[in-house]
């Protein structure tokens, strides 16, 4: 034992030698390896004087000498010349406006009501944004009365079944997530079954709107609008929901979203252990019942990008709601619309509008182009509204200004990643209202409505196209 001992000491000994020697060598080796390396350090004085390589867009030194504003006589030619009445109709309704200073640089029949098409979720989109704040979420909950839970709808338009692909933004909550809380919560109380009930009171009135046909949902614009959907009603050719954010899904949607949601959610509740006794059936859940588990939405600015973006009406009417019920008033179609209208009123917006829906789905709605401009202009210049300007579609990058996303993917040349603009069409209506820097790099503010296209709808919206290209392009003297 004492042998062992000593040659332990004895070997500690020769390490802590061998350390001390070690460190030493490496300690003198160190200065001249570390001069090598030559570690940056800061320089006493300016190295290398540096010239801007572009002048920031917008001031003297980014525009061609002596360019000052477009002049009313220079956007005339341009557009007479982009927009043919044989395309656009003659009553073509035109607002072109500085957006550093707000002059109005032209002006053809801009206070003229005109059917905005989908160019009306502007207004939805700075209502929402104004009233409910860009951080605001939606939540989708499952409460407790007794031996029976109940799916409550939070108007979530981006509520999902499923994960959505992983290239899909933003991501939704899903009833995946929210079956699978529910079901831990009734494990711990000892619950394997239960009776499932809906609840979609969140929202009242007609689930379509005024001059919305069935049409609209069997080409896959549109589902009845209820506070309780999933994936927004979209469907596989099998008939099931979708489960994939695809803005080009044009096959029917369903009819019946409360339903189909509440039953892909016991589907869900199954797979997690818990058995549903019985079929589900709508009732109401007081504020006081439990949550066994909830759910909640991206934030608004987010479903803001995704409603502007791929035009969607589902989204731009659960929106209207939202702001109605935040204000006071139904949770309707008329009460949304209402809603949105107050709001911009509030915000100063004073020029004509007239709404029965969020979407500008119906042919009911009209808006001066004059309105359009405004709301781009209070966006542009409103930290809490920027949601709306970011959000936009991009000319040959995203959206519905990109190629086979919609009629409108053609913008090409200097427009290209310049133009941001909402598109908006109906069968016989043409409308875009967006931005664009002109070629001396100042930010123009348009908006140009088509509402009786004589002709084929692609042909107007090639037009429209042009117009929006030769702004980018234009000195327009």
């Amino acid at each position: 034992m004492r042998r062992t001992r000593t040659t332990a000491l004895a070997a500690l000994a020769l390490l802590n030698v061998f350390t001390l020697t070690a460190g030493i060598t490496v300690a003198r080796m160190l200065p001249p390896r570390l001069a090598r390396l030559r570690v940056p350090v800061a320089a006493a004085r300016p190295v290398v004087n540096a010239t801007p390589v572009l002048a920031p867009v917008g001031t003297s030194a980014s525009r061609p000498q002596g360019t000052g504003l477009p002049t009313a006589n220079g956007l005339a030619s341009l557009l007479g010349t982009a927009l043919p009445p044989s395309a656009t109709g003659s009553d073509v309704g035109i607002e072109i406006a500085d957006a550093g200073s707000g002059q109005v640089l032209y002006s053809q029949n801009a206070s003229t009501p005109a059917t905005p098409a989908s160019t009306a979720k502007l207004v939805t989109a700075v209502a929402s944004l104004a009233v409910l704040g860009p951080y605001a979420r939606f939540t989708t909950a499952v409460r407790q009365l007794g031996d029976t839970i109940v799916l409550v709808g939070g108007g979530d338009p981006t509520l999902a079944v499923n994960e959505y692909p992983s290239s899909d933004y933003p991501r939704p909550a899903t009833l995946a997530q929210l079956a699978a809380g529910t079901a831990r919560a009734l494990r711990a109380q000892g619950l394997r079954s239960v009776r499932l009930g809906y609840d979609t009171a969140l929202f009242s009135g007609p689930d379509m709107a005024p001059g919305w046909t069935e049409g609209d949902v069997t080409t896959g614009n549109v589902t009845p609008i209820v506070a309780l959907e999933a994936d927004q009603g979209r469907l596989t050719p099998g008939g099931a929901l979708e489960d994939d954010d695809d803005p080009v899904n044009f096959r029917p949607r369903t009819n019946d979203p409360a339903g189909m949601t509440t039953a892909a959610f016991a589907s869900l509740l199954e797979q997690d252990g818990i058995a549903v006794s019985g079929s589900p059936v709508q009732a109401n859940a007081p504020v006081s019942a439990p949550v066994l588990a909830s759910v909640s939405s991206p934030p608004l600015t987010a479903i803001i990008e995704q409603m502007l973006l791929e035009s969607n009406n589902v989204i731009a009417e659960n929106l209207a709601r939202h702001v109605a019920i935040a204000m006071g008033m139904p949770a309707t179609f008329s009460g949304g619309a209402a809603a949105d209208i107050a709001e911009i009123r509030r915000l100063g917006i004073t020029t004509p509008v007239s709404l029965v829906d969020g979407s500008g789905l119906s042919r009911e709605d009209a808006i001066a182009p004059e309105t359009l401009v405004r709301l781009l202009e209070v966006a542009a210049r409103t930290p809490d509204l920027r949601g709306l300007i970011t959000g936009l579609p991009v000319a040959g990058f995203t959206g519905t200004l990109s190629p086979g996303d919609s009629v409108f993917g053609g913008i090409g040349g200097a427009a290209r990643g310049v133009v941001r603009a909402k598109t908006g069409n109906l069968s016989t209506v043409a409308t875009l209202a967006g931005l664009a820097y002109d070629a001396a790099g100042r930010l123009l503010i348009f908006a140009i409505m088509a509402p009786q296209v004589p002709g084929q709808l692609q042909r107007a919206a090639d037009a429209l196209d042009a117009a929006a290209a030769g702004l980018a392009a234009c000195g327009c003297g």
